[in-house]
């Protein structure tokens, strides 16, 4: 079973679906019984055209729904009259689905939380994750979005804001480990790019294009990651970073700064360092200080607290990493680097394996766990 197939089919077969009459809530529910189906039946019997199957089966399970739903009698001509079994279109409705998810009916971040589950593909741990909430809190939240949008007409798009938040966490989940995820998350950016002249727009697409050149480099080839100090910079792919360099100094010129055109200043910095060694962490402190200004993020200070431990000393490091609550991830790993940068090698040691069982992933994981037999090692000697 091809999953990413799958993932990349949904958009488009929930856009048809909405473009057919129904609801974005009813047709969500639809094409993940459809996909449900093809899970089940497609390893033994492929389709032929894969969109047309998925479009045909949800557009059964919707008039199902419909026909058992007293409540929804005036949608009964639908019944009426199944459409045949053709494949849909070959226009690109994710984007244009992307707004739609952003209805002002809901709250931002129920619309990015929802997108992220019905056109991302995310499930709700991942964007659980991505937020920073229990699942349970995040299931919750879907769950609430979907009855406030159940009924309502898709003609009043949402705002750019709340859809480049969800392309940035798209993206973030695919840098994770799905390259194909942040490959299409840049894909949607730059048609928004297009239509859009908006500098966070090019903001975003910047960040993007600068943290996907590291890509082949953040991982061995066994799995485990390479710490950005460590990748061989060889390795990057630089016509990407000039792209994306040449974009950000565009927006950064129309004295518009907002976050991501932030963050993409200090991607560029660490894509301009010939070595980890040469990184002007000090410029890199001014951007995050700006970032902080512009978000009060606790993420954003803890990234500040490294950037600080880089350029001042990892004193300096441990005492804006003081500021910060204790429980907030990774926390524990950024005191663990500062810790061991500061010469306390034990408590560096006992720091990197109590991050290693908070990981929210197996190769973080076991990156800590070898850090701290590295420590533990190097002290037993």
């Amino acid at each position: 079973m091809n999953e990413v197939l799958l993932r990349s089919l949904t958009p488009s077969v929930l856009g048809i679906l909405v473009r057919r009459g129904a609801d974005f809530a009813a047709a969500e529910d639809a094409v993940q019984d459809a996909l449900v189906e093809a899970v089940r039946v497609w390893p033994a019997d492929p389709p032929r055209d894969p969109k047309g199957w998925l479009v045909t089966v949800a557009w059964r399970r919707f008039l199902d729904a419909t026909r058992a739903d007293t409540a929804r009698r005036r949608r009964e001509d639908l019944v009426d009259e199944e459409p045949a079994p053709v494949p849909g279109p070959a226009t690109d409705d994710t984007l244009q689905l992307y707004f739609l998810c952003a209805h002002p009916s809901l709250t931002p971040s129920s619309a990015v939380a929802l997108t992220l589950r019905a056109v991302g593909g995310l499930t709700t741990r991942q964007i659980a994750h991505a937020y920073l909430v229990p699942e349970a809190t995040m299931a919750q939240r879907i769950s609430r979005a979907k009855r406030t949008v159940s009924g309502v007409r898709f003609d009043q798009p949402g705002d750019v804001a709340t859809v480049l938040r969800v392309l940035y966490l798209v993206f973030n989940e695919g840098y994770s480990g799905d390259v194909d995820l942040a490959a299409e998350a840049i894909r949607l950016t730059r048609q928004l790019a297009a239509a859009i002249d908006h500098p966070e727009v090019a903001g975003l697409l910047a960040l993007m294009l600068l943290h996907h050149a590291r890509r082949a480099a953040r991982t061995a080839p066994d799995g485990s990651l390479v710490p950005l100090a460590e990748q061989d910079r060889g390795l990057w792919e630089t016509k990407s970073i000039a792209e994306g360099v040449e974009i950000l100094q565009a927006a950064l010129a129309r004295d518009r700064l907002g976050e991501f055109q932030a963050q993409a200043a200090v991607a560029a910095l660490h894509a301009d360092a010939p070595t980890a060694e040469e990184t002007d962490w000090v410029q890199i402190v001014e951007w995050y200080d700006e970032l902080v200004r512009l978000t009060d993020s606790p993420v954003v200070r803890l990234n500040r607290a490294v950037a600080v431990g880089e350029a001042d000393g990892p004193r300096a490091g441990l005492a804006a990493l003081a500021a910060l609550d204790d429980s907030l991830p990774r926390h524990t790993a950024v005191a663990a680097y500062l810790h061991e940068r500061d010469g306390d090698l034990t408590k560096a040691a006992r720091l990197y394996a109590e991050a290693a069982q908070k990981a929210p992933n197996l190769p973080e994981r076991n990156h800590l766990t070898r850090q701290a037999a590295r420590l533990n090692t190097h002290r037993g000697r």
